[in-house]
């Protein structure tokens, strides 16, 4: 046993001709892998160049030392590694061989690098005589590791960030379909109380009058003719009140269609269409108007898009009516390479950004979905005392 250590020591060390001969020394002095002997004392008894290299030292100092107290005597963290709990000593005090990767060997510089060493004990006679260690610098083993688990931790935060995104939205959405079903809602039952009130209130009173009149061209045959005279003078007066009251009706009848669909949108396109609506809408709010629309040559966009945008520009007056306390209202409609641009300005109170992101904004996002079911884009800018900004922008093309 003895002399198989020694030829190790002088062709490990001390490589000659005849050493490079030697199977085993040419293996020890070639591998990358640091590879050294221990004898029951734990003193080094041999060490290839590769492993001196490692820690800082030439093969030749090394012999003779406490492999344990030169390289081993510390965890990571500096805290003391007692011999007693080495698992390169246990090798051979307890014939338990082992492979450990959670450790550092120090240098002779004083620091430290990860490792990955085994310790087999060496047995001679069925007596353990010392144990040899084989151990690699897993530096960048652990450089990779650290960088995968970063890169894992990054990835599954940002999965995190999606999924809780995504949930976000789907809460949004569905707050919106409820708040849109709530709002369809209200519209019937506001229809159903116009038509109700005012439509029936007409009839009915249309319905009493034509009763009226029946009743007394039926006794016209029984008056004087002066008393057929004057009957006939309220008659005429009751057929312009018919007449009155049937006029209201229609303006009734198409005001309820306007506010279902608006005419003109079919009848005269969408441009016609956004005009109109914002000349109605200053004059029953009473503002100021800077109109500027510049949509020479641009087509006419399909049936779905023009009721988006034309929805969209209502919601955008109908946020200027409720909340901007405005004295003046600017509109800008472009046309740019088949790409609308249509904004709305305010000189209102105007208000803080996260307003228009909070879960109860439905307007605005109705606006964006609607937007966004096109391919386009809302975008609003606004600050307590400087009023708002709305601006949509879509594709003309959009179907």
């Amino acid at each position: 046993m003895q002399l198989a250590i020694d030829q190790l020591v002088s062709s490990a060390v001390a490589p000659s001709t005849a050493a490079w001969r030697d199977p085993l020394g040419l293996l020890l002095a070639s591998t990358g892998e640091g590879v050294f002997g221990v004898d029951l004392d734990g003193l080094c008894v041999f060490i290839n160049h590769a492993g001196a290299r490692m820690i800082g030292y030439e093969p030749a100092e090394l012999l003779g030392c406490n492999m344990h107290e030169l390289t081993h005597h510390s965890h990571a963290d500096g805290a003391h590694y007692p011999v007693e709990d080495c698992p390169i000593f246990n090798a051979f005090r307890r014939g338990e061989p082992c492979r450990i990767d959670t450790e550092v060997f120090w240098r002779r510089d004083g620091s430290a690098f990860p490792v990955e060493y085994s310790s087999h004990p060496i047995v001679d006679g069925g007596q353990v005589r010392g144990a040899v260690v084989t151990f690699v610098d897993i530096t960048e083993r652990r450089r990779a590791a650290d960088a995968l688990r970063a890169a894992k931790s990054e990835l599954e935060q940002r999965v995190r960030e999606r999924t809780h995104a995504l949930e976000t939205a789907l809460r949004q959405v569905r707050e919106l379909a409820a708040r849109s079903e709530a709002v369809r809602e209200e519209e019937r039952t506001r229809i159903a109380r116009e038509v109700h009130d005012e439509l029936g209130s007409l009839l009915v009173a249309l319905k009493m009058d034509v009763n009226w009149m029946d009743k007394r061209l039926s006794e016209q045959a029984q008056r004087r003719p002066d008393e057929a005279e004057g009957m006939r003078e309220r008659m005429r007066c009751k057929c312009q009140n018919m007449s009155r009251l049937i006029e209201s009706a229609v303006d009734n009848v198409g005001r309820i269609i306007t506010d279902l669909r608006p005419s003109i949108l079919d009848h005269q396109g969408l441009w016609a269409a956004l005009e109109w609506q914002a000349q109605e809408f200053v004059a029953s709010a009473e503002l100021a108007l800077d109109w500027d629309m510049a949509v020479e040559g641009a087509p006419e966009p399909p049936e779905p898009l023009a009721m988006a945008v034309f929805r969209i520009f209502q919601e955008m007056l109908s946020n200027v009516g409720r909340h901007a306390h405005a004295r003046r209202l600017a509109v800008c409609i472009r046309h740019q390479a088949g790409v609308l641009h249509l904004s709305v300005r305010d000189d209102g109170v105007g208000a803080l950004p996260q307003a228009f992101e909070a879960a109860d904004a439905y307007g605005v996002m109705g606006m964006r979905e609607r937007a966004r079911h096109f391919g386009g884009d809302i975008r609003i800018a606004s600050s307590p005392g400087h009023g708002t900004h709305m601006a949509l922008t879509v594709a003309l093309e959009s179907t």
